[in-house]
């Protein structure tokens, strides 16, 4: 089964830009369709951002234009470049895998253990 281990989180100012990494262990990561949840203080956990085994992404409305979700097979990670950052994206970040054509929480197979992003102001 795969693990995944995220990274590249931090402390920044409003406008600077992260990548954050989620590396996979195990086998048959190009299968499991790969997406980004965040969760802050309070909150639910939401969706950020998704991309499945064909490439296809899909973005939360409010980091549309802001976010670029990737992926690279062959060195079993996938990607979140956050640019233009706000003081409302600080939240802890999570990786997350599924075999399923639907990417949501209640759907994930396998969670990373996050990654804290603050943004501040």
């Amino acid at each position: 089964q795969v693990q995944l281990v995220e990274s590249g989180g931090g402390l920044v100012q409003a406008g600077a830009s992260l990548r954050l990494s989620c590396s996979a262990s195990g086998r048959s990561f190009s299968r499991y369709n790969m997406g980004w949840f965040r969760q802050a203080p309070g909150k639910e956990r939401e969706f950020v951002a998704a991309i499945r085994g064909s490439d296809t992404t899909f973005y939360k409305d409010p980091v549309k234009g802001r976010f670029t979700i990737s992926r690279d097979n062959a060195k079993n990670t996938v990607y979140l470049q956050m640019n233009n950052l706000k003081p409302e994206d600080t939240s802890v970040y999570y990786c997350a895998a599924t075999t399923k054509p639907f990417i949501a929480s209640p759907t994930i197979d396998i969670w990373g253990q996050g990654t804290q992003v603050t943004v501040s102001s």
